[in-house]
């Protein structure tokens, strides 16, 4: 058996202002940090939990929880990579905007079908992104705006390449990122169809534990709060 454990951040200022994040790099509230020590005592609690690594993203919000998670277990020795491939969903010209200004602007049934359908993409954003964190990569990979189908499709690479064939040699592996892009690796983990996706909520700082088989069938499933 193998454990699984992913981790969305603790609340953000864009969280608690009701604004849309996506790749833009904001930090955590207090409140968010108080989060994160708290899933950090609650991952200590995990039985034979041992991660051999922590992933997470290249936005702050999650970086900084997944410091204050590894200093409350005691994992500040584990390596912790950070990939553009587990940011956020993109969302676009929807960035920065508020999300009840969002539906009175759009409409509500708009916006629920940017937000959570499976494939539905936002207005791109006007021009590329500009910050020295994406420079070293492929522009052409850089999203503009993305459904949350587009934000599966370049998270998996990471995951296989990085995170499951870590797994399947029997290494514990702790995720730390953000709501979309964990929703959408969940789809991708439980198998669930495009119609049920727009269900599926992931709470701030609430660690969700699977464990697997040889297989990376899963075994059991827990989230702890």
């Amino acid at each position: 058996m193998v454990k699984l454990v992913l981790v969305r951040h603790g609340e953000s200022v864009a969280n608690a202002a009701n604004v849309y994040t996506g790749w833009n790099d904001v930090p955590l509230t207090e409140k968010g940090k108080k989060q994160a020590e708290n899933a950090g005592k609650l991952i200590k609690q995990i039985p034979h939990f041992f991660p051999s690594r922590i992933h997470t993203s290249v936005l702050s919000r999650a970086i900084v929880t997944a410091n204050i998670i590894a200093d409350v277990c005691g994992f500040l020795y584990l390596p912790i990579t950070k990939t553009w491939r587990l940011n956020e969903r993109h969302y676009g010209a929807l960035r920065g905007l508020n999300k009840d200004i969002s539906r009175q602007v759009f409409g509500k049934e708009q916006v629920l079908q940017w937000r959570r359908s499976f494939d539905s993409v936002p207005p791109k954003q006007g021009s590329p992104i500009i910050d020295r964190r994406y420079q070293k990569f492929d522009q052409n990979l850089m999203p503009r705006a993305e459904s949350l189908h587009q934000t599966q499709l370049r998270l998996l690479p990471y995951y296989h390449d990085e995170i499951a064939s870590r797994l399947l040699q029997g290494e514990d592996q702790l995720i730390v990122a953000h709501g979309s892009s964990l929703r959408a690796l969940i789809k991708k983990i439980e198998n669930i169809n495009d119609h049920d996706i727009v269900k599926l909520e992931v709470p701030n700082a609430e660690p969700i534990i699977y464990t697997l088989d040889e297989h990376l069938t899963i075994m059991n499933k827990q989230v702890l709060n």
